[in-house]
């Protein structure tokens, strides 16, 4: 039996209380717990705004949906936002069905996202690619 793969998380701080969140990989049970400590954390630092760029997730089950919502809750708890950022067609029909749209903001793109969040384009360039993996 292989072990489930891991989960990329990369963190852009694109102002002292926004980050832009890019995971790359499954979100699911195996891999949901690593990017809700990474959340965590980013609300420990002082962001109150999160840009979760969902391009690189091309698959996402309950716990997965289970750690967004609770991040938007956590979120409203501090008075801050989570947007969503160009889910792939499996993860933005999960959303839309479940109805997590009503609750954050969704973009078809990340720099849509930052733009909507910060009034202008990110100075921070938004990477493509995840180049780390946490588990």
């Amino acid at each position: 039996m292989s072990e489930p793969a891991g989960l990329g998380v990369e963190v852009a701080v694109i102002s002292s209380d926004a980050a832009i969140i890019t995971v790359c990989g499954e979100l699911d049970a195996d891999t949901g717990l690593a990017l809700q400590h990474q959340l965590a954390g980013q609300v420990v630092h002082g962001r109150r705004h999160l840009v979760l760029d969902l391009a690189g997730v091309p698959f996402m089950d309950s716990s997965g949906l289970r750690v967004i919502v609770r991040t938007v809750n956590d979120m409203r708890n501090v008075d801050g936002t989570v947007s969503l950022a160009a889910p792939t067609q499996v993860v933005r029909r999960v959303l839309d069905l479940t109805g997590v749209g009503m609750s954050c903001r969704i973009f078809d793109t990340a720099d849509a996202a930052c733009e909507a969040l910060l009034g202008r384009k990110s100075e921070v360039p938004i990477r493509t690619v995840c180049d780390t993996a946490n588990r």
